[in-house]
């Protein structure tokens, strides 16, 4: 019976030492999430979307009606095409001067041969020559004429193009587009719904890795640094703690009071610095889940944790 009383008084010791756990900071996980708007106005013809639903960047979600700016689209398409309708034939209408052109140039060859057996003068081969001259020039000049007015029918309808384009913006924006890989956290309208420009549909975030949104005291902040690797310990069903390697990515250069939910109404009258511990997640961290920190000293030894404790499955931290 003393044997037995020993081991039970034993496993108990060991039961209360397990369950008291120093630590150097608490804390909740965040997840950077991304709200998607909308960025246009009407009806959300379409929204294959779920809380919960894994996404990929780029993936086209649904779409809000675009009736109206299709039909505007259509109505300046056709009236480009009515102003480009009048642009002049080229090659139609200078083929008439060619036609003239030619005969004028057998005129011109015929006199020549005449000149040379001396059955006309040089006046009438001058005179051919002339002629010949004459309907060059004419077929530059309307040649440049034609060319002067096709361009300005063609510039005439640069600003149609520039409205063309704008629509295809709004209808581009019609669409509603995944912008990052993750997870859906909260959905905010559904399809059939009205929706206006910059209302919000879901939020969005990369559950890859979380945020431990931590809290130190101003006699910890010197021995902390961005970049430190740092220790992080989640409850588990087993009633201790499981840990995960954490990098400190941010450090609050301005004190403030310790939100209620982290340390005790006595801990809340003193100023605390926020951190941001970086934590890859194995799919088991939660968003809001409670964790404590445990920071390593400048020469690999684990900090001071003399100051706080934490007990599996609380909550809430405690002072020694």
């Amino acid at each position: 019976m003393k044997l037995y009383m020993v081991i039970f008084l034993g496993a108990l010791l060991l039961s209360a030492c397990k369950k008291e756990e120093t630590f150097d900071a608490t804390g909740t996980f965040e997840a950077q999430s991304t709200i998607v708007a909308a960025e246009a106005t009407g009806n959300i013809e379409q929204f294959n979307i779920e809380e919960g639903d894994v996404l990929s960047a780029g993936q086209q979600m649904g779409y809000i009606d675009s009736t109206q700016i299709l039909l505007r689209k259509k109505q300046l398409i056709a009236q480009t095409g009515a102003t480009l309708s009048q642009q002049p034939d080229i090659s139609l209408q200078i083929a008439v001067l060619n036609e003239e052109l030619r005969h004028t140039k057998q005129e011109r060859d015929r006199v020549t041969r005449l000149v040379k057996s001396d059955a006309a003068t040089g006046k009438q081969l001058d005179d051919a020559n002339a002629a010949v001259a004459l309907v060059e020039r004419k077929i530059t000049a309307q040649r440049s004429t034609l060319s002067t007015t096709t361009t300005s029918i063609q510039k005439s309808t640069n600003p149609v193009a520039v409205q063309i384009a704008a629509i295809n913006d709004q209808l581009s924006k019609c669409r509603i587009i995944n912008p990052i890989n993750g997870t859906v956290l909260t959905k905010y309208a559904l399809a059939h719904e009205f929706a206006a420009t910059g209302q919000p549909l879901y939020k969005i975030a990369n559950l890859d890795f979380l945020d431990l949104h931590a809290y130190i005291t101003g006699d910890q902040l010197h021995n902390i640094r961005l970049g430190e690797q740092v220790q992080v310990l989640v409850d588990n069903s087993g009633g201790g703690y499981k840990t995960y390697g954490g990098k400190i990515i941010w450090i609050s250069d301005e004190a403030e009071f310790t939100p209620k939910s982290i340390q005790t109404q006595q801990e809340r009258a003193n100023q605390v610095y926020e951190i941001k511990i970086h934590v890859k997640n194995d799919g088991y961290l939660k968003i809001g889940e409670y964790a404590a920190v445990r920071f390593n000293s400048a020469d690999g030894s684990k900090g001071n944790h003399s100051q706080h404790t934490i007990t599996p499955g609380n909550d809430t931290a405690g002072t020694e």
